[in-house]
């Protein structure tokens, strides 16, 4: 499990001053410091100096690990110690239909950069043509095959003089991860994850992107990668995500104009009848901060328990998993292992998930030949909620009511939005009860603060009729296979009796 963050110092203005009021006292008798005094002003300049060193000493021990890291270029200078690196994002491809309503009287280039996208307002998904395709003069049906991706090109140059350690930000964002093209007279520059292994010779770009998207390069300094000199151009992309990956026949706008070989427009169509794919958001800084930790965990061998889980969940379809053996559980034999895997959205894993996962933990990372390894869906344990409430005078109870059931619904969810596990909600085993067994509870208090959090919601009907899990007021037990998920949501005016 990943530990919580460290509080190096746990000291502060207030605990500085009590401190050094104490001390004060102790060295001078009798001195007041309540006094509207120049020693309580120097006492308590001292503390607010003193928690500023201690805040930025806290700040660089939690940016060095891992584990604690919140800010991105931190995590990732971090991460390249251990050879690894935060995914970046990239960009969702899709075959794109372009057509006239008839044959063309002189050639139509349709230049590469053109933009095509979405009807839906107001934030429609936007993609470019790779490469110019061509419509010949009465070609027959008017039809050409194109290949688009969520993305924008961008080009700027600039004058460099050999500067040492030159730093170049780049205006748009988001950067798409593998898209920089930089070059001068000397040559191409190549992208790099560091300067570590680069000689005074090479021609290296490291790419750094921020928190808010925007990629910032760092070039050499002659010592390590030959600064710029003269004109630097620099091509790179932007936009890319998951939010590329549009359904079939959704692509059908033109936004630019099109002209036939003798400078009149025409009226050119476009459809997807594929969906696009292969869009992927950049790692968020969570979900980087439990994989790559596992990564160096095991990166192999499926040895040990927790490597079974591991290699199960970087089976693409895979979100959470638990690896039990007889240590765990008393029926299982020896020498033998069950592996529970749960899918992405839940429900039982399909046949072919379950052999992709036993041939990861078998023969992609190999386990030991003598020890039995079966992969199976697990045992999911349906948790009905019923809640009854006090509503807040003017509200819209049909709003409260789909507030909360979304609320429930992401307390209860497998995964979080960028695909790391939720932490609120696991496999028995890994739920531990009051003693810390290997049996764990769901806990009602859990679900009663999500009910009594949600704006709207005044307050619970008194216990134990407040929030029911299943039926009771209290605790839900589960056994070491089981991985609860939410079933029936029953929400009931404790004013009125009335159903939400």
């Amino acid at each position: 499990m990943i530990p919580r963050p460290a509080q190096y110092t746990d000291l502060d203005f207030d605990r500085l001053r009590v401190r050094l009021l104490e001390l004060a006292r102790a060295q001078i008798p009798g001195w007041d410091p309540d006094a509207a005094s120049l020693g309580t002003t120097l006492l308590e300049l001292m503390a607010y100096v003193g928690d500023v060193i201690l805040f930025r000493q806290d700040q660089l021990a939690r940016e060095t690990r891992i584990v604690t890291a919140t800010q991105r270029r931190a995590l990732a200078a971090a991460a390249v110690l251990v050879g690894e690196r935060l995914f970046g994002s990239a960009a969702a491809t899709v075959e794109l239909e372009l057509s006239l309503p008839r044959p063309a009287t002189a050639d139509v280039t349709i230049p590469a950069g053109t933009i095509v996208r979405t009807d839906d307002a107001p934030r429609p998904a936007r993609f470019q043509l790779l490469a110019p395709v061509l419509l010949r003069a009465g070609q027959d049906p008017p039809l050409v095959i194109a290949q688009g991706e969520h993305s924008q090109t961008h080009s700027v140059a600039i004058e460099t003089a050999g500067t040492p350690g030159l730093i170049v930000g780049l205006e748009q964002s988001p950067f798409v991860d593998g898209s920089l093209v930089a070059a001068t007279s000397q040559g191409t520059f190549t992208p790099v994850e560091s300067f570590l292994a680069t000689s005074a010779t090479d021609r290296h770009v490291v790419v750094d992107v921020g928190d808010d998207g925007r990629a910032r390069l760092r070039f050499g300094d002659g010592l390590q990668g030959v600064p710029p000199t003269g004109r630097l151009s620099l091509t790179y992309k932007s936009g890319g995500g998951a939010s590329g990956n549009v359904r079939a026949g959704t692509l059908r706008v033109v936004e630019s104009t099109v002209l036939d070989a003798v400078g009149r427009p025409v009226s050119l169509r476009v459809i997807n009848r594929q969906p696009a794919a292969g869009g992927i958001d950049r790692e968020t800084i969570a979900h980087a901060r439990r994989r790559i930790p596992e990564a160096v965990r095991a990166p192999g061998r499926t040895v040990a328990r927790e490597d079974f889980e591991i290699h199960a969940r970087q089976v693409a379809g895979v979100a959470r998993a638990l690896m039990l053996t007889r240590n765990e559980d008393p029926t299982i034999e020896e020498n033998a292992g069950i592996l529970y895997i749960v899918p992405n959205g839940g429900g039982p894993p399909s046949q072919t998930l379950r052999n992709e996962v036993l041939h990861q933990v078998t023969v992609v990372h190999p386990s030991t030949l003598t020890f039995q390894a079966r992969v199976q869906a697990p045992v999911y344990s349906v948790v009905d909620v019923t809640a009854q409430v006090y509503l807040t005078a003017g509200i819209n109870p049909s709003a409260v009511a789909e507030l909360l059931r979304a609320r429930l619904a992401s307390f209860f969810a497998i995964s979080l939005p960028d695909g790391s596990p939720n932490p609120q909600i696991d496999f028995g085993f890994y739920l531990p009860d009051h003693e810390a067994n290997p049996i764990g509870e769901l806990a009602w208090s859990q679900v009663a603060n999500v009910v009594i959090d949600t704006p709207g919601i005044r307050k619970l009907a008194e216990p134990p009729h407040g929030v029911l899990l299943n039926g009771h007021g209290g605790d839900v037990r589960l056994a070491t296979r089981e991985f609860p998920v939410l079933g029936n949501v029953t929400i009931v005016r404790a004013d009125t009796g009335e159903i939400l």
